[in-house]
């Protein structure tokens, strides 16, 4: 676990698509899950939250991906009264096997609804906490990254990741959307920010400013 001033990070790696989710909490026992995906995943974050007390008071989606949406089914088994937020312009990828791509994986995996649709300019509030919502489309047709600015974090999902970026060839995909938000929502934030991606180990919007020669690449391509 990564303590960030009042926000506390713990991830998830599942295997097969080595997907981070998160569980981010407070103090009190309030908390968010963002992106459960396949097993174990689930059962590991269920199993987290009850021995550490905590509420988990939203799922909270970055993109509609399906490694990203696969654990919203049985968390929700598990804690019914839990809704689940999702980005405005992927809601019908929940239930969709073939634009979530999992059809393309020989899987149909779906999502229930979504309570609560958000979209880049809302701010999403866990205890004292603020959390801006910011576009980072292009590697999901509406995907969100989430940014707290008094704790320093912001999460990315698929969008930046530590030394490369997000693919831009699936349906949907925007690969000059994807570069144009990571320069100018990302890159506009400040280096000391904590970063948590959709795969690989944690970075600093500082450090890949410096040091993402993937994305770099891109740029001048």
């Amino acid at each position: 676990m990564k303590q960030h001033g009042r926000v506390n990070v713990r991830s998830f790696v599942e295997p097969m698509f080595t997907e981070n989710g998160y569980v981010v909490s407070l103090s009190g026992g309030d908390a968010w899950i963002i992106d459960p995906g396949f097993a174990p995943q689930p059962d590991q974050i269920a199993a987290y939250l009850d021995s550490q007390h905590l509420r988990p008071l939203a799922i909270v989606l970055t993109h509609c991906h399906v490694d990203h949406i696969a654990g919203v089914t049985p968390l929700r088994a598990r804690y019914p009264d839990v809704p689940l937020w999702c980005p405005r312009n992927e809601q019908h990828m929940l239930d969709d096997p073939i634009a979530n791509l999992s059809a393309a994986m020989m899987m149909s995996i779906t999502a229930p609804p979504a309570e609560r649709l958000i979209a880049p300019g809302d701010t999403l509030t866990l205890g004292d906490t603020s959390w801006a919502v910011l576009d980072v489309s292009g590697h999901s047709p509406g995907g969100l990254a989430f940014h707290c600015a008094d704790c320093s974090v912001v999460f990315t999902g698929d969008s930046l990741f530590f030394g490369s970026i997000g693919r831009y060839d699936f349906p949907g995909s925007n690969r000059d959307r994807l570069l144009r938000n990571i320069v100018e929502n990302l890159f506009a934030l400040p280096d000391a920010t904590a970063m948590y991606s959709g795969h690989g180990p944690p970075s600093t919007i500082g450090f890949e400013k410096r040091h993402n020669v993937t994305l770099r690449r891109e740029l001048i391509s």
